[in-house]
């Protein structure tokens, strides 16, 4: 289920000039109606999408129309090929340190198996870094799998094979793990806290599967990292969803409660 969340975060910006310049601040190609839209706004995440998101969503979701640079099978054309997986995309409409009106965008989880794209902020942390941990760790899973399966189903094996099983998921375990401490997120006040600390503070004994990987928490590090002060937020279902009759094409959302809401808590919060 989807929650809504309703914070105000002051205007004031943080500045980390040791930060590369905002490549990914997207200029409004409507900057009148921008302009008047964003007069005397506060940020504040509500059910109803605020008219100054609708706006960059509408320019985004003509990009994901007309774009040729990577390729995802959203379920929209019966002429795109591989697995059907709609995906969840947001905005962060925003002022830059000089006054100028931007948004930016982001996706949940992976796009077209990658977590980096053109266009679209980066992760907050990125799983897929080569050379990285992660991709160590999901190669020893991947052998532990091939050695499981290759001892058959035979009696005989079965002390093995649940040796292996055992292995496997301590391991699974322990990657797991390893993963949420490398997520640190940083609030309006700038911050930091760790994403097992966050979801420990809010009564949880684990955080869940792809937490820290949405939307909103991406575009709001990269907001408050680079100096933006964010104006309005809002995320939308684009293409199908096989797993869930919940999400629609081209509906809008807010941040969920079960992967988010720790996160945001804190983020836009300004405490410790």
């Amino acid at each position: 289920m989807r929650a809504f969340f309703k914070n105000t975060v002051n205007a004031g910006c943080i500045s980390h000039t040791s930060l590369p310049a905002n490549m990914y601040c997207i200029p409004f190609k409507n900057e009148a109606g921008a302009a008047s839209l964003a007069r005397d706004l506060a940020f504040s995440l509500s059910e109803n999408p605020h008219p100054l998101c609708l706006l960059a969503a509408m320019e985004l979701q003509d990009y994901l129309r007309d774009q040729q640079e990577w390729q995802h099978n959203f379920g929209l054309s019966p002429t795109t090929s591989g697995r059907v997986a709609g995906k969840m995309f947001g905005v962060l409409a925003v002022r830059k340190p000089d006054g100028t009106l931007a948004y930016l965008a982001a996706f949940s989880g992976k796009l077209a198996g990658a977590n980096q794209h053109a266009r679209f902020v980066p992760p907050v942390f990125d799983t897929l870094a080569d050379g990285g941990f992660v991709n160590a760790g999901m190669q020893q899973l991947t052998a532990l799998n091939a050695a499981i399966h290759a001892l058959g189903e035979q009696p005989s094996n079965a002390p093995e094979i649940d040796r292996l099983k055992a292995a496997r998921k301590t391991h699974s375990i322990r990657l797991q793990q390893r993963i949420f401490e490398h997520y640190h997120f940083v609030n309006k006040a700038g911050r930091r806290k760790n994403l097992l600390s966050l979801f420990k503070t809010a009564g949880y004994q684990q955080p869940p599967a792809g937490a820290g990987e949405c939307a909103a928490p991406k575009l709001l590090q990269y907001a408050f990292q680079h100096g933006l002060t964010p104006l309005a937020l809002t995320e939308f279902w684009w293409g199908l969803s096989p797993k869930s009759a919940t999400w629609k094409h081209g509906h809008f959302y807010a941040p969920c409660r079960e992967k988010c809401a720790p996160i945001l808590a804190f983020m836009l919060g300004g405490g410790a």
